[in-house]
Order: C-alpha cells, then sequence, then structure tokens
C-alpha cells in the first residue's frame, strides 16, 4: 500500500500511469479470485484503495487548476515508533502462580 503523500510527489503524467498499472493489477487479481489462483485476497482491497486516492489527487489537481490555486500541500508521513503499554514491563514475570497450583493437584491426588 503506498501513501498519499508518495503519489502527491508524483507527477501528473507518472500519477496516470500509476493509475492505469494499478486498474490492470486490480483486474487481474479478479480473475485470479474468480479462477481460485488468488493466494492473498487482502491484496485487492489494497489496490482499490491506491485506485482511490489516486483519482481523489488528480481530482483535486483538477480543481485547483480550474480555480487557478494551488495544490494542497500533502507531506510525505514519517513512521514513528510504536510506544510500549504504559505499566507494562516485558521482564515482568509472574513467581509462585505454578507452585500454588501444583500444591493444590498434589493435595486432591
Amino acid at each position: 500500500m503506498t501513501k498519499v503523500g508518495e503519489f502527491a510527489a508524483l507527477d501528473l503524467d507518472e500519477l496516470e500511469s500509476r493509475l492505469e498499472e494499478s486498474r490492470r493489477e486490480l483486474l487481474n487479481l479478479r480473475f485470479q479470485l474468480a479462477t481460485g489462483q488468488l493466494d492473498n485476497s487482502a491484496r485487492i482491497n489494497l489496490i482499490r484503495r491506491d485506485v482511490a486516492r489516486i483519482l481523489t489527487l488528480l481530482r483535486e489537481r483538477e480543481i485547483a487548476e480550474e480555480e487557478g490555486t494551488e495544490v494542497p500541500f500533502r507531506p510525505v508521513p514519517v513512521a514513528r515508533p510504536r510506544r510500549a503499554r504504559a505499566g507494562v514491563d516485558d521482564e515482568e514475570e509472574f513467581v509462585g502462580t505454578d507452585e500454588e497450583f501444583d500444591d493444590e493437584v498434589d493435595e486432591e491426588s
């Protein structure tokens, strides 16, 4: 899946060629799905979203051109590191729970 910022950096010709490629790939994926040859069906949704993103950018540029304004700026998002959940330590161990369980099992036997 491609980010919107990556598509926004492309010029009009490149966007249109990407749109054509994505539509062709989507058609091939649909044929594979119909014939039972598709391994990853989630790929269809990813390509559909890419097509929608490209069409949205093309429409934004068309509107900006008609109005004589500048195309809206879309910065390329930077991946942020995942934060650890608060209060959870990876090194924490539960001590004594197995021993208590073993004692209960021994008493019942």
